[in-house]
């Protein structure tokens, strides 16, 4: 959420980030039910008019003096009261809902753009696989190998849903072994198990509602599944008033994910690109502002060293302002590269979000013993996506023969395992 001052004193500033995202937010809305709100929180005045009044009357009733006219002034200051307090709930939840759906405002440097084709590639890193045949699909490798079946999912649940069975299965714990190691015992992050269940305070706290209510899974008793650990652990200090010297905090999770990809149609309907359910181990940091761009550079590095390890060719890519999320101040997508379906596909997202999130959250620090406390800085982003890491690794290490290749740095979580063989019938 949006400081509520930079509306009343720098109302272009918000009209410039809206053009600058290609959104047709109202700002003008926007600042007239804020002008109203103000206007109607004079009712207080009126109550102190009221509540003197009152005080008058019962003096001069003990003096046996005429009341009636201050009695005619109180009656209609109730009415007065009672109308402009009626409006004043209905304009402030207005207000504030208009509040929750209004994005932030990019940083600067986030390069201007309608959409997609206008995002930057800011490098490309690793070496594409070459292959003396035509590369297959990881779907398609899967399902040879045995190891993919998508038709058991559909069964079992519906379109969007797959089983990994023996080597894809390990493959994926392996990945999640692997990136969680790396990211606690080299890159500084502190591991967290949290609920992969959600209140709609924590959702509305990462602003994920209301704009994304259609891509939730709700529960009858109004629980959300987790679509990305993003969720808990923004929530992590939520309410709390944190101590400068330890931030920044840098947590990371896995856990399942649960999108309802609503609007999805027709998009990636095939493989592990979208799915309803799958895993991800998520990068989570709380710092200053000082702290902040400096720690969303470090964030994506981590989130590209994973990448490195495995040997698979990526790119960055800076997205622009019309292709930014509703959240974020900026965004870096990483793209691996998939032969198979010939094209870079994004494999994790790394956006900072000033104190955004952190508003809505209520997380604090305190810059000095007695200094005002200050809201944090928030950023995440994949480390990575394992389900997709999966498809990478399917695609970059197949072999003429059918078989996989497994990358050296995950043999040792997968007691030695050099190829994936298909599976016996």
């Amino acid at each position: 959420m949006i400081d509520r001052r930079i509306i009343r004193e720098e109302p272009e500033l918000i009209r410039e980030a809206i053009r600058r995202r290609r959104s047709d937010f109202d700002v003008d809305e926007l600042i007239a039910l804020d002008e109203r709100r103000r206007e109607l929180l004079q009712v207080e005045q009126l109550k102190a008019e009221r509540n003197d009044l009152s005080k008058q009357i019962g003096e001069a009733m003990k003096q046996g003096a005429d009341v009636e006219a201050l009695k005619a002034r109180v009656s209609e200051l109730k009415g007065q009261i009672a109308a402009m307090e009626e409006e004043l709930t209905e304009i402030e939840h207005r207000f504030e809902q208009r509040m929750l759906e209004l994005p932030n405002i990019p940083l600067p440097q986030v390069p201007d753009g309608d959409g997609e084709e206008d995002n930057v590639v800011l490098h490309e890193r690793g070496t594409k696989p070459t292959f003396d045949f035509t590369p297959l699909p990881h779907w398609e490798i899967g399902e040879a190998l045995g190891i993919l079946d998508f038709g058991k999912a559909a069964r079992m649940a519906g379109a969007r849903f797959v089983t990994d069975i023996g080597a894809a299965a390990a493959i994926e714990r392996a990945l999640i072994n692997f990136m969680l190691d790396t990211h606690t015992r080299r890159h500084g992050y502190t591991e967290i198990f949290p609920p992969l269940l959600a209140n709609e305070r924590s959702l509305i706290g990462t602003a994920t509602l209301p704009k994304f209510d259609a891509d939730l899974f709700k529960t009858r008793e109004g629980y959300y599944l987790v679509p990305t650990a993003e969720v808990p652990l923004t929530n992590m200090h939520q309410g709390e008033i944190l101590d400068a010297g330890m931030l920044p905090r840098r947590y990371c999770a896995y856990t399942p994910c649960f999108r309802s990809e609503a609007g999805a149609a027709g998009r990636e309907s095939r493989g592990l690109i979208r799915l309803h359910q799958f895993n991800k181990v998520e990068l989570m940091k709380f710092t200053t502002p000082e702290q902040a761009s400096e720690e969303h550079e470090q964030l994506t590095r981590d989130a590209e060293a994973i990448l490195e390890a495995l040997g698979l060719a990526y790119r960055r890519v800076a997205l622009c302002t019309g292709d930014l999320g509703f959240q974020p101040v900026q965004t870096y997508d990483l793209e691996v590269w998939m032969p198979g379906m010939d094209r870079w596909v994004e494999i994790s997202s790394c956006s900072q979000y000033g104190e955004f999130q952190a508003r809505r959250c209520e997380t604090r620090y305190r810059p000095a013993a007695d200094a005002r406390p200050v809201y944090v800085h928030t950023m995440n982003g994949s480390g990575l996506a394992v389900g997709r890491t999966l498809a990478a690794i399917l695609e970059n290490y197949q072999t003429s023969q059918g078989t996989v290749v497994v990358p050296e740095v995950l043999r040792g979580y997968l007691g030695g395992l050099v190829e994936i063989l298909p599976a016996l019938p």
